[in-house]
């Protein structure tokens, strides 16, 4: 009898678990449907949006704090309503910016440290210029402070 063997480049991968004390637990991650990402990461920090009464928040982690969060923590919140997206400055790994249902979006400048004792309220800018909800936000990965915003039916540039 002859055996079949299927002809394929991965037929020798493997996956592993990651470690328990390198995982991130407790965080409460968004239940807002919208077709982009919940998180978003850059060699200094990592940025989740989370579920949040009374309007939109994410929060803003080191990348070398790692195990379980305290539900105390820290978070960017400034929007009115829910965050849809989340997008770090490809220049400066300090800067974020947040579309949102409010039709609003924000740049963020977070401390060297990432946040400690309070919550961000105040953004470093704030661009009004869509009339509907804000699901998209993306940096231009080699010009400077260029961010574009995308809505349902309307696509703005805009240069801080």
């Amino acid at each position: 009898m002859a055996r079949v063997v299927r002809n394929s480049k991965f037929r020798h991968v493997f996956g592993q678990a990651a470690k328990k004390q390198d995982c991130y637990e407790n965080i409460r991650i968004t239940k807002s449907a919208w077709d982009s990402t919940f998180c978003s990461v850059n060699p200094k920090f990592l940025a989740i949006i989370t579920e949040s009464a009374g309007g939109g928040a994410f929060l803003v982690l080191p990348l070398d704090k790692i195990g379980r969060i305290d539900r105390d923590v820290p978070l960017v919140t400034g929007h009115k309503a829910a965050v849809l997206d989340i997008a770090w400055c490809p220049h400066n790994d300090n800067v974020i910016a947040s579309g949102s249902e409010d039709c609003t979006v924000k740049v963020w400048q977070i401390p060297d440290g990432g946040l400690t004792s309070s919550n961000l309220t105040q953004p470093a800018v704030d661009l009004v210029a869509h009339q509907r909800r804000v699901g998209q936000v993306l940096w231009h990965p080699s010009a400077l402070n260029i961010l574009l915003s995308a809505g349902n039916i309307e696509i703005n540039g805009s240069s801080k």
